[in-house]
């Protein structure tokens, strides 16, 4: 099989897809508003069905972001969930939970947290909801009927806001136990309109923290692409 033919923008496609990361520690230095607007502002070129842009995004920082991480730790202790888009274990098959499985070792066993020690993961969970310590957040909402061919348009520009981010040097950490307080984030934010997919945590990654230095593995083409003539 020959190489493929570089081409211009290949060698940064590969540099900016492959750079990307999930960051689980942040420093608090703030991102410039110019930058964060230059993000979002490229994050809306993303594709949709028809041109439809589905995804409404609520950005909070500075006392906004610190009453929401408040409110958000105070219903995960009271166990006030309000998910928007059902979530169960089920939904996953073997093949998924090993890939899971093989990812919380590597995640906890940088934390220093034994596999066993569920008391230690579940308050590492409740401190997530501070956002890993980033100074921003951004919450992804689907509009209209908020159904699942909605929802995949909401995903393809969280794909191409976190690439965005990377980009222009900011770290980034999609966090999916945000969306298990879909009411609290609305009631704290005051919207009205949408379901929350998830919650993305973005500032400037902490380098020194061992859990930013996890690798985490993709399965190998052939098992999850058929190429079909």
């Amino acid at each position: 099989m020959s190489l493929p033919a570089p081409t211009e923008l290949s060698g940064c496609a590969e540099k900016l897809i492959r750079g990307r990361h999930a960051t689980r520690a942040f420093r608090p230095d703030a991102v410039p508003e110019d930058t964060m607007r230059a993000i979002f502002s490229l994050a809306g070129a993303a594709p949709s069905n028809s041109n439809a842009q589905p995804w409404r995004v609520e950005v909070v920082s500075g006392t906004a972001r610190e009453r929401l991480a408040d409110a958000l730790q105070a219903a995960h202790a009271a166990h006030r969930t309000s998910v928007d888009f059902p979530y169960s274990e089920d939904m996953y098959t073997q093949v998924h939970k090993a890939r899971r499985a093989a990812f919380g070792a590597r995640l906890y066993g940088a934390l220093g947290i034994s596999p066993h020690d569920h008391q230690a993961r579940a308050a590492y969970d409740a401190q997530s909801l501070r956002f890993y310590g980033a100074p921003h957040a951004a919450f992804l909402f689907v509009t209209g009927d908020g159904g699942p061919r909605l929802a995949a348009d909401v995903g393809a520009y969280m794909q191409t806001l976190l690439l965005a981010m990377t980009a222009y040097g900011v770290a980034s950490c999609p966090q999916g136990l945000l969306s298990f307080h879909a009411d609290t984030v609305r009631t704290e934010l005051a919207v009205s309109t949408g379901r929350l997919l998830v919650g993305i945590s973005f500032g400037y990654a902490d380098e020194a923290a061992p859990v930013n230095h996890i690798t985490t593995e993709r399965a190998p083409l052939e098992e999850v692409t058929t190429f079909h003539d």
